[in-house]
Order: structure tokens, then sequence, then C-alpha cells
């Protein structure tokens, strides 16, 4: 007869009380690990939590044994997670929740155990006031991060709108590491102005949860100097990530472009309306080719506008689909863009200066549609 606790003699139906073969006694340790647990944690806020059980070893071979030798299915695991979450939920006062703020990991054979903080989610929009600044991080391709002369020992290639954005959030949460996550991104000589381009901040292992938006806000567009100013909506979640990820928000742009030739306004005027309400036919651009796919995208101008012309300068604003590389519309890339300006008008033409001036959709009204206000 084997020997077996309180908890699995009533569980699995026999046995003789002693020191139990089936959960090494791990039921009477529950208060003292859950109390343990808690001292780690007493740096860290916190209001939900969830737990998850796993078996190795001994704890793994007897339920092995008992279904082999009894024909017993035994719960054991299932038991422990239910005791031990709500002797935690007691003790701690917070409540469980399906991938709540702090994950815990049991061991059931020696009652080892790992934590794992649940990253802090928030959404909200940037503008970029300067060109030459990447979105995320863009390590110095000689050195790879670590800082050498070609990159003044910052180790980046370019100082980035995530840049900026982390180390305040990082002091603020008191996290360990800090991730932008945007709506598509603006070339790295483009501005992004208007209302600015939806992103999501992920804050990992915060060891603060609830910092007031606006002093996060304050914090950020300080540091940046200038350069680029966040708004912030509200906290959101890991799904929002996804979700912004995979809008298509059609885009409104404003490009200075370059004519190899003067032509007068009418003729311009007449080439960039063949461009409007047409499909632009566009294989991945050689600027781009080494990180994306090659293939043949096909994307529509909605409109296109002459704001100005002066000599051989132009300014325009075109409202496109999402996707559409602007640069490659005006320049045509060596024939892989079709129709574009430089092909209707028989010349080169190339972008200058490009600013993005809205994305139209976010979740600020909750369905991904663009709210201006």
């Amino acid at each position: 007869m084997i020997e077996v606790c309180d908890q699995c003699k009533r569980r699995i139906g026999f046995g003789r009380e002693g020191k139990c073969t089936v959960c090494c006694n791990a039921f009477d340790r529950i208060e003292s690990l859950a109390r343990k647990i808690l001292s780690e944690l007493e740096e860290y806020e916190f209001d939900t939590f969830d737990a998850g059980i796993r078996l190795y070893g001994s704890s793994k071979a007897m339920q092995d044994f008992l279904r082999e030798k009894f024909g017993i299915e035994d719960t054991l695991k299932e038991h422990f997670r239910t005791e031990f979450i709500r002797r935690f939920s007691e003790i701690s006062g917070r409540k469980r929740k399906v991938g709540g703020d702090i994950n815990i990991i049991v061991n059931l054979e020696n009652l080892n155990y790992s934590i794992e903080i649940s990253p802090v989610f928030i959404y909200g929009r940037y503008k970029k006031r300067v060109r030459f600044l990447s979105q995320t991080r863009w390590l110095c391709g000689d050195c790879g991060g670590k800082g050498c002369e070609r990159c003044n020992y910052t180790g980046r290639k370019y100082l980035s709108v995530e840049d900026l954005i982390i180390q305040p959030a990082l002091e603020l949460f008191k996290g360990k590491n800090a991730f932008l996550h945007g709506s598509g991104r603006e070339d790295v000589d483009a501005r992004m102005l208007g209302t600015g381009r939806p992103f999501i901040l992920e804050i990992e292992a915060p060891k603060k949860r609830k910092v007031n938006l606006n002093e996060l806000e304050t914090a950020i567009n300080e540091n940046a100097g200038g350069k680029i100013e966040v708004e912030f909506f509200f906290y959101s979640d890991r799904k929002a990530v996804e979700r912004i990820k995979k809008a298509a928000y059609s885009k409104t742009y404003r490009a200075i472009i370059s004519l190899e030739e003067d032509v007068d306004s009418e003729q311009l005027e007449k080439a960039l309306k063949k461009l409007e309400g047409h499909e632009i036919s566009q294989r991945t651009p050689q600027r781009v080719e080494h990180r994306r796919a090659d293939k043949v995208r096909k994307r529509k101008v909605y409109s296109i506008r002459l704001l100005l012309k002066k000599g051989r300068k132009a300014v325009v604003t075109i409202h496109a689909e999402s996707g559409l590389y602007i640069k490659e519309l005006i320049s045509g890339d060596g024939g892989r863009t079709t129709p574009s300006l430089s092909e209707l008008l028989g010349m080169d033409c190339r972008v200058e200066k490009l600013d993005v001036l809205s994305i139209n959709g976010g979740l600020e009204d909750g369905n991904l549609k663009y709210n201006p206000a």
C-alpha cells in the first residue's frame, strides 16, 4: 500500500497516510511557496496573476504508475494548481486572470518556480519632425551595436524614434527593455507630420504598471528636443500590436519633385491626372529588395494634386493605398514601377523630399477608423 497525504488520498481513493509518494507533500508547502514568491515580487506592481504547473521526474512517473497499475487518471496537476491559485490569491489579495500581470510556473517535482512579468502595452501616435531618423533601432553595420569610430561609439547607424521614446519610458516604468511597434513605417529621410503614425509601445518586465500617460508624454517629448512628438491614448494589449501591423491605412503624402527638364504646369498636371485613380504595378523597389520579398504589388492612387511648380521643381500631394512606394511612383525605378511620372513625362523625375501628412486610420474609436479628433 502506498503512502499518501490527506489531499491525495481523497483524490485517488486509497493509500495509507504518511509521507506522500504521489505529491511529495507539496500541498503542505503551498503557503510557504506562495509567500516566498510574493517576497520576490515586492518591487513589482500587479493586480492579477496566473499560474501553471509542470510535472517532471518522479511526479510524472507516479502518474504513469497509477494509470497503468490501477487505471487511475490522476488529476494531481489540476488539483495542485487550483489549490495554489486559491491560496496565492488569499495571501496576496490579487485575482487570478488568464495571462495576468504576472505568470508563475511551478515544477511539482521540487517546487522550483519561474516568474514571468507580462509586458505593458500603450497605444499612441508619434510625429517625426526631422529627417534621417529611423523608426526603430538601426544598429551600426560595422560594430553590430557595440560602438565604434564609424558610428561615433553610439552603436547606431541612425538615431531612431524608438531610441527617443524608450529611454524615458523605461525610467518611469522601471522596465527591462522596450519596443516600438508601428503601423507601417516612413523612410528614414521622410518626416511624419499631421496627426502622426499609430504605434504600440511595449514595456518588457515593468516594475510599475500604472504610469500617468500625460507624465509619460511630457517625459518623452522633453527628452526628444523637438525631433519627435508623441501622444498616448490608452493602455492596450498584445492583440492590438497585431491589429495595427495588419491594418491597411491609406496615406496622404507631400512630395517635392525634381524634373529633368522644365515642362509647363498644364503638361505636368495632365501627366499627374493619368496617375489618379490608376492601379500602379510595383515590383519590389531596388532600394529595399535586400529586406523585402521580390514580388509585384498592385496599389491604387486615389488622388494627386499639383500644389506648386517653379522651374524644374514641383510640390504635389498624393493620397494613396497602403503599401504604395511614393518615390518609385515618381521615378519609375528603372521600369519596375508602371505607370510612373517619369514614364508619362518621358524624362527622369525624382522625389527630393517626402513628408507623410496623414495616416487615415487608428485605434482611437476601437475599429481602426480614422479619428482626427
